[in-house]
């Protein structure tokens, strides 16, 4: 049997879904305050990690996928239980290292456990798209060279432990990816202004204020023409954060007017990928798998 540790978006659906398609239903366990779109059979707390593996162990468990996005906790000391006291030196260790030494470390510790861990993409291959452009619409010549600055970016900033993903545009960054996620990062091109027609909420005000500070910037409205590059982190272990684009990053960059996405072959996942290509077809954009 299997155990989905699940985060928030739509990964976890997916492969929940789909492993239920196959005929297997996965026991799904969420950690307090990253409730995904599923019941939970399990919810565990950060302090509570040790025991939370061990009862997986326990219920004859063999092996773990650990999709969707899940933020640094704050840790409460005075409810660490007796069984992950002694892990607590290595988590601290690993998370001074960044998102990525975290993951490590919990893996190792799930396998210490007896627990495999395989990767959202292992379970699900489909959700790993083939080389080469996906649209009607087709990549410019110019389009090599932003590649290779895009693939250069995201390298740097793997090594930094700082995102996958960055925007470009006639050879230049426009943006790269913050703990926000990518989503977040593309709607800072979007010019929202234009669509705020009065004051008749908090809301809406704080739409205003945030669009205006984009456009004081010089960033809402550049994206026209730009594109986003997403790939995986250099030496990244592939069974956990693997990055995703979906429905709504494709929906946030016509938006935005980008003319389009590049992503990394087998190191971005696409979820609901007919969806994601219609949308891009609609707005004559390009989805560009690159080798």
């Amino acid at each position: 049997m299997i155990a989905l540790i699940a985060g928030t978006g739509d990964l976890p659906s997916e492969v929940y879904n789909s492993l239920l398609a196959k005929g297997e239903a996965p026991l799904v366990c969420a950690m307090e305050g990253f409730t995904p779109d599923l019941n939970p059979n399990i919810t565990f707390r950060i302090e509570h990690l040790g025991r939370f593996f061990q009862d997986l162990a326990t219920r004859g468990i063999k092996s773990v996928c650990m999709a969707g996005a899940v933020k640094r906790s704050n840790i409460d000391p005075t409810q660490i239980d007796e069984h992950t006291l002694p892990l607590v030196p290595r988590l601290q260790s690993a998370m001074a290292l960044g998102d990525d030494g975290t993951l490590r470390e919990v893996i190792a510790i799930l396998e210490e456990f007896g627990l495999r861990v395989v990767g959202a993409a292992e379970l699900v291959p489909e959700l790993l798209p083939p080389e080469g452009v996906l649209t009607k619409a087709q990549p410019d010549n110019t389009m090599d060279a932003n590649a290779m600055l895009g693939a250069q970016t995201v390298k740097r900033m793997g090594v930094a432990d700082s995102g996958q993903a960055c925007v470009i545009k006639d050879r230049r960054i426009l943006a790269e990816e913050g703990p926000d996620g990518t989503d977040a990062m593309i709607r800072r091109f979007v010019p929202t202004h234009s669509d705020v027609q009065g004051f008749g909420s908090l809301g809406m005000i704080d739409d205003l204020v945030s669009a205006s500070a984009d456009w004081l910037t010089g960033m809402a409205g550049t994206g026209k023409g730009a594109v986003l590059y997403k790939a995986p982190k250099p030496q990244q272990d592939r069974r956990a954060d693997l990055p995703v684009i979906g429905p709504e990053t494709a929906r946030v960059a016509a938006e935005a007017g980008f003319a389009g996405i590049i992503i990394e072959q087998g190191g971005v996942m696409v979820l609901d990928r007919d969806t994601v290509v219609q949308s891009l077809n609609g707005n004559d954009m390009f989805l560009w798998v690159r080798a």
